[in-house]
C-alpha cells in the first residue's frame, strides 16, 4: 500500500512539472523590429507606430497569447534612411517598414504609374485599391515586392495635389515665365504650360520660395502645412491633379515566412486595416491643413473645371512616354497605364484625360 502511494505521489509530481513545463513554454517571443526614415509625424509612419503595432499586439493576445511581439522601434532615419527602406529591411536590417514607392523608382517603376497620369481623381482610397488591384493582376508589379525579399501588407497614396504659390492663378496663362519647384514626375505636370520646372522636397519648398528660387510650389496639403509653405506662398490653387500612390508597409521576405502561420494571417489583416484607416485619416487631415492654411491667411481659390481641362489637355502625353521607356526595359508598363486608367473608371472616377490613349 505504501509503496502503490508513493508511486501516485510520484506520478503527480511528474505530471504537474510536466503541465507547469509546458505553460512556461507555451507563449513564443518572436523579436521584430520596425524602422522608417520618416519620424512618426508623417500619418504613414504614425499609423505603424501607434496602429499597426499595437493591434498585431491585441489580437494575438485575443488569440489566446501563444505568441508575443517584443518590438523595437527606429523612426526618423535612426536605422534606415529614407530612400533606402527596402534595402535596409530585406538585408534584415529591420524587420517591418513602409517602403515610398515614390523614393525608390527604380526598384518600383511600374507602382508609380499614377504620377505620371495626373488630373485622375482625389479619392485616396480609389488611387490605393486600383494599385493594389493591379499589383495582384499584373505579376510584374506584384513581383517587384517579393524580387526585392520583401512581402507587401498595406498600401497608401497621398492626398491630392495643388499649387501653392506667392502670385495668384486663374488660369494656365498665369504660369508662363514662373520658376514653379516641381519635384520628381509632377514637373512633367506644368510642361507646355509656359512655367519653368524646379527640382525640390518638402525641405526645400519654403527657403526656395521665401528666397525667389521658385514662386510656388506643386505639392500635396499634408506635407505642405509640415512644411509651412503658405506663409511664404499664401495663394493655394487647388487644381487637383490627383492623389497619388505612395507605397506601403512591407516585411522582410525571410523573416514573415517563418512565423507561424497565424501570426502572417494577423499581419495580413492588420495590413489591410491599415491601408483602410489610412486613406480615412489623410483625407480628413487635408481637408483639415487645407482650412488651418486659410484660417492663417492663406487666400484659397479653386481652378474652374474648364481651365483644369485645358490644362491637363495642354500636357504632352507624358504617360505614354513614361511607358514607352518601361517598356523597352521589359515591363508591361502599357498594361499598367492602362490598368490604372481602366480602373479609376471602373470605380465612377471622371479622370481629365485617359492617358492611356495617344
Amino acid at each position: 500500500m505504501k509503496r502503490r502511494t508513493t508511486l501516485l505521489l510520484w506520478a503527480a509530481l511528474l505530471a504537474w512539472l510536466g503541465l507547469t513545463g509546458h505553460a512556461a513554454h507555451a507563449q513564443q517571443t518572436i523579436r521584430l523590429t520596425a524602422a522608417g526614415g520618416h519620424p512618426p509625424v508623417f500619418l504613414w509612419v504614425k499609423l505603424i507606430d501607434e496602429f499597426f503595432i499595437p493591434e498585431v499586439d491585441r489580437r494575438l493576445a485575443d488569440a489566446g497569447n501563444a505568441h508575443r511581439i517584443e518590438w523595437t522601434r527606429a523612426w526618423g532615419g535612426t536605422l534606415i534612411k529614407i530612400g533606402a527602406e527596402s534595402k535596409g529591411i530585406a538585408d534584415g536590417v529591420a524587420d517591418l517598414g513602409f517602403v515610398g514607392t515614390l523614393f525608390e523608382a527604380s526598384r518600383f517603376p511600374l507602382q508609380n504609374v499614377s504620377y505620371y497620369a495626373p488630373f485622375g481623381t482625389e479619392n485616396i482610397a480609389t488611387v490605393t485599391q486600383v494599385v493594389n488591384d493591379m499589383q495582384n493582376s499584373i505579376a510584374a508589379m506584384g513581383q517587384a515586392w517579393t524580387k526585392n525579399g520583401l512581402v507587401y501588407l498595406g498600401g497608401a497614396a497621398l492626398d491630392t495635389y495643388h499649387i501653392w504659390s506667392n502670385f495668384p492663378i486663374r488660369s494656365v496663362d498665369d504660369l508662363k515665365g514662373k520658376k514653379i519647384t516641381a519635384p520628381g514626375p509632377s514637373a512633367n505636370w506644368i510642361a507646355g504650360t509656359g512655367a519653368i520646372a524646379v527640382a525640390g522636397n518638402l525641405n526645400t519648398y519654403y527657403e526656395d520660395i521665401k528666397s525667389g528660387v521658385s514662386s510656388g510650389v506643386i505639392t500635396f496639403a499634408t506635407g505642405a502645412w509640415g512644411a509651412k509653405v503658405h506663409e511664404v506662398a499664401p495663394y493655394i490653387t487647388q487644381v487637383n491633379f490627383g492623389s497619388q500612390y505612395a507605397g506601403g508597409v512591407v516585411m522582410n521576405k525571410r523573416r514573415f515566412e517563418r512565423l507561424p502561420p497565424e501570426v502572417q494571417q494577423v499581419f495580413r489583416e492588420v495590413g489591410a486595416e491599415y491601408q483602410q484607416r489610412f486613406a480615412a485619416a489623410q483625407t480628413q487631415a487635408a481637408a483639415s491643413v487645407l482650412q488651418k492654411m486659410e484660417a492663417a491667411g492663406a487666400k484659397v481659390s479653386v481652378l474652374s473645371a474648364e481651365e483644369r481641362q485645358r490644362w491637363a489637355d495642354t500636357l504632352s502625353p507624358v504617360a505614354q512616354t513614361w511607358a514607352a521607356e518601361l517598356q523597352s526595359k521589359g515591363l508591361p508598363a502599357n498594361q499598367a497605364l492602362q490598368g490604372f486608367m481602366d480602373g479609376l473608371k471602373k470605380a465612377g472616377a471622371q479622370p481629365a484625360r485617359d492617358w492611356s490613349q495617344q
